[in-house]
């Protein structure tokens, strides 16, 4: 069974992995999972009648060993499934499956939802510092520039983004030590409902990081009014939110949705027909359509298609936000807090 998807060359690997983690290398069925940041090999497995997930790692960490990995610690405190085997050398693991029920249908009312997601990102946030560490800036400066070198698609638009987000790099607290451990792609298909709580899959992305970017990441793709960001950053915040706090958390949003506009066209990129050009058409490209689009099954994020018009969608709903009076007034707030 498990011949017929695994590489060859980590089969004996996977069989000893299952046999220590099951007293058996016999898989009743086995189905590969895409989706997410992760390079990795993903499947769905069942041993014993019951579901887990195996994954191989593509590229592995020489000093991985040496202490817990972003999944181990985000297991232990219970916010990731259990893991059941773990061999960092190889890049192997079988942790527990979560079969997974949407959000918005485990969670009726969306104050319960948003409630919910406060919780489990402040979950995330108290998990023991990860040593892992990225540089934001550069990270989203990589993006950016990769982008534009690509020269995939130009115009006056992307010259105001690139203006915004000159502003934004000059006032946002970019080096700020208050650090805590981010999941880094709280996206849906990373937060999975068991029907009595929310787990966190994924870890491939995570890293010691600002607290603001979990936040507006999930934000992103749950919260669609002003009552319900004020919910969400009320139960994260609690009685400490401030004025600082909302403005950040509104820079953050923008800042992410540029991330994820630059992730979604650079894969736009790699899947377009070699010899044709993208379409430069961005007005029209709406987030709320695109949204119903994939969720009636309309377009696909694994298409070309679909990956470029949602990368649109993104980037002009971040554009529409750094038009807004309220991004001069949260860049203000963000001024006055760093001459502080």
């Amino acid at each position: 069974m498990i011949q017929s998807l695994i590489p060859e060359e980590k089969l004996t690997l996977v069989e000893q992995a299952l046999l220590q983690a099951f007293n058996t290398a016999t898989v009743s069925d086995i189905i590969q999972l895409t989706g997410g940041l992760s390079s990795s090999l993903v499947y769905k497995i069942i041993v014993n009648d019951r579901p887990y997930v195996l994954k191989l790692d593509k590229e592995i960490n020489p000093y991985s060993a040496m202490e817990p990995t972003c999944a181990e610690l985000a297991a232990r405190a219970g916010v990731s499934p259990p893991i059941y085997y773990l061999n960092h050398a190889e890049g192997i693991s079988v942790t527990g499956f979560v079969n997974p029920i949407p959000l918005r249908t485990a969670y009726t009312s969306s104050d319960l939802l948003i409630k919910e997601l406060a919780g489990t990102i402040r979950a995330i946030h108290a998990i023991p510092l990860f040593t892992k560490e990225n540089n934001l800036l550069e990270t989203v400066d990589g993006l950016i520039g990769g982008f534009k070198i690509s020269k995939m698609l130009s115009g006056p638009v992307f010259d105001e983004c690139d203006h915004y987000y000159g502003i934004i790099r000059k006032h946002y607290p970019w080096h700020d030590e208050d650090k805590v451990s981010s999941h880094n792609d709280l996206n849906p298909n990373n937060m999975v409902c068991d029907g009595q709580k929310i787990w966190v899959i994924d870890w491939d992305a995570a890293f010691k990081n600002d607290r603001y970017v979990d936040l507006a990441i999930a934000a992103n793709f749950f919260v669609h009014t002003a009552e319900q960001e004020e919910q969400l950053l009320q139960g994260y915040f609690g009685d400490s939110l401030s004025e600082y706090n909302s403005s950040r958390f509104f820079i953050m949003r923008q800042i992410t949705n540029i991330v994820y506009a630059m992730l979604m066209f650079k894969l736009a990129d790699s899947s377009k027909v070699p010899g044709t050009a993208h379409d430069p058409e961005m007005q029209h490209v709406n987030l709320k359509e695109v949204m119903e689009g994939l969720g009636t099954g309309k377009l696909d994020l694994g298409s070309y298609q679909g990956q470029l018009l949602y990368g649109k969608a993104i980037f002009n709903e971040g554009l529409k936000n750094m038009r807004s009076p309220r991004f001069t007034l949260s860049i203000d707030s963000l001024a006055a807090g760093l001459l502080k």
